[in-house]
């Protein structure tokens, strides 16, 4: 139950750090020139959704390669 807990953790705070550095890292794309000249709320919803897929997608492939990697090490032993 514990081990389930801490994973649970590791996950949640994995996700969030990689959104809030795909959000970060957007912010130097200029995307406003494919939207309306005065729609700036959805350009912030676009980059806060493009965040959150790239974001989820590094997360998800970081936590892959962790679990992979541990699974070899068990494997090996």
């Amino acid at each position: 139950m514990e081990f389930i807990r801490v994973q649970s953790l590791i996950t949640l705070f994995s996700h969030l750090f990689f959104i809030g550095l795909s959000y970060w890292a957007s912010q130097s794309l200029r995307a406003d020139h494919l939207f309306k000249k005065n729609a700036p709320q959805q350009l912030r919803v676009f980059y806060v959704l493009f965040a959150i897929t790239i974001g989820y997608t590094v997360s998800n492939f970081f936590l892959d390669f962790m679990n992979y990697s541990q699974n070899l090490l068990t494997f090996f032993q």
